[in-house]
């Protein structure tokens, strides 16, 4: 039988700009693979206005560390050839690589252009606060350095629907740039009145000749490249029929089974339940109610009632779209979404998204081996291998759940014939020292259990029927399961 998927984003905000990331991957992979881990999303691959950007400020979507071109070949994870190598290397290894792809924006233009813009209401972008006007920008886009090579579209002010400088009079503000057929898209959020604009030179999704270039370099990447699968940055900033199409056109291209999950960062269910149905399309979307659940709890203690974890969430409501997450690059520290899961309720929350059947779940780089930068973290690796084990080894068959008690919850996976020994039964606590008598099966009976997160010692024996009573400590969890050693 096929074995417990896993994502690993690969990578966090504060990794050095020293160009060896693409060399990391490729040396760590095999240990991943071991781990457990069966896919990798790696960071934007395209050049950016800079060579420290992260990649979110893209710049050339054909530079994929190829040519000079914003002072550098290089991007800040590395060369393309670098970066051929580790997909190669993972690949090898039965490691599938998702892609992240930003296309909202573009940033660090080769020229400036005059064009005419109204500029509009920050908190309301469809009201027009002044009347139209001139303005000097930055969205001329020609590629000296690429010189046509892949592709010979340059970018200018027509392609654009917004941008935010004035680079003749330094006034900044968001700037609706005027023309035939010009305005916001209308298939996108609508936070602000209309949230098409995010930052930068915003892409302009009515424009034919930008969708037929958007969707001829997606499959241009995906060939170049040969990943399997994309993560779609912002889309409820991307007008949703352009989403829809370039799912589709990616999935007939390259086959059904390349993969796409997209960032829809929205606090309601509701946002998620819509997007989805305007689709038409397979598009998984990443779990971010459920990340917001796992930080409230974090943040609240013992006030937290756990029964109620997975309510009004993708894993709860819609499982089979659902990626479930702990923390990301954006919710670290300091950053734009900052919204970070406290370290003692970290493992649980792990427990939470890896080791139930609902949901594709990604453990974040930062978490496994430490995020860098002004708020400097240790990674809890040794307590995720134990997670990891747990998933790939354990968590499988029929799932019982036992919320019961708002401050101790556990579950049971009752295992499956195909895989020796699996089967695993769960405990977390948010408040004192618990327990959870539980049923694994009347076939366990007289089996001798551990605590594979080395958090309690003892060793729980399997009663006759099948039941046993799994504790765990105060504001910790522990995964329960047949000794290793026995297998």
């Amino acid at each position: 039988m096929e074995r417990n998927k896993t994502i690993m984003q690969f990578f966090e905000w504060h990794l050095m700009n020293d160009g060896t990331h693409w060399k990391r991957l490729k040396e760590m992979a095999p240990k991943l693979k071991e781990k457990g881990i069966t896919s990798i999303w790696i960071p934007p691959v395209t050049k950016a206005s800079t060579q420290g950007n992260n990649g979110y400020a893209t710049y050339d979507l054909y530079d994929l560390g190829e040519f000079d071109q914003k002072g550098t070949v290089r991007t800040k994870y590395g060369t393309k050839e670098e970066l051929l190598e580790a997909i190669s290397a993972c690949h090898n290894l039965g490691i599938k690589v998702y892609v992240d792809v930003v296309m909202n924006h573009k940033a660090g233009a080769d020229d400036t252009e005059i064009f005419e813009v109204v500029e509009v209401d920050p908190e309301d972008r469809t009201k027009e606060i002044s009347e139209a006007f001139e303005i000097e920008g930055w969205t001329k886009f020609t590629f000296p350095g690429r010189d046509g090579k892949y592709s010979s579209f340059q970018w200018g002010y027509e392609h654009f629907n917004g941008t935010d400088k004035d680079e003749r009079t330094g006034k900044d503000g968001i700037f609706l740039i005027q023309g035939e057929n010009k305005g916001w898209s209308d298939n996108v959020d609508d936070e602000f009145g209309n949230y098409d604009y995010l930052m930068l030179a915003d892409i302009d999704y009515d424009h034919p000749e930008v969708k037929k270039e958007m969707i001829k370099w997606g499959k241009w990447m995906a060939d170049t490249l040969e990943c399997a699968g994309y993560r779609l940055d912002a889309i409820k900033h991307i007008d949703s029929e352009f989403i829809r199409e370039f799912v589709e056109e990616m999935r007939e291209h390259r086959g059904e089974d390349f993969y796409i999950v997209g960032e829809l960062w929205k606090h309601e269910l509701e946002g998620y339940q819509q997007y989805l149905d305007q689709m038409d399309t397979h598009i998984d979307l990443f779990d971010v109610p459920l990340h917001y659940k796992l930080c409230q709890a974090s943040n609240e203690g013992n006030d937290f009632d756990l029964t109620h974890i997975f309510e009004d969430t993708l894993a709860g409501s819609y499982p089979e779209h659902a990626v479930t997450f702990v923390d990301n690059h954006d919710t670290q520290p300091q950053e734009s979404l900052e919204s970070w899961v406290q370290d003692w309720f970290k493992p649980s929350a792990y427990a939470l998204i890896l080791l139930r059947q609902e949901g594709y779940p990604c453990v974040f780089y930062g978490d496994y081996y430490g995020i860098q930068g002004p708020e400097p973290k240790t990674g809890i690796k040794e307590i995720l291998d134990s997670m990891l084990f747990a998933r790939y080894e354990k968590a499988y068959g029929e799932q019982q759940d036992y919320f019961d008690h708002p401050n101790t919850i556990g579950w049971v996976r009752l295992g499956v014939e195909e895989i020796k020994h699996s089967g695993c039964a769960v405990v977390v606590s948010n408040g004192d020292d618990g327990e959870k008598r539980m049923y694994v099966g009347e076939d366990r009976a007289g089996e001798t259990w551990v605590d594979l997160t080395n958090s309690r010692n003892e060793e729980i024996t399997i009663e006759e029927d099948g039941y046993a009573t799994f504790p765990v400590n105060g504001g910790s969890v522990s995964v329960w399961a047949h000794a290793p050693e026995e297998q």
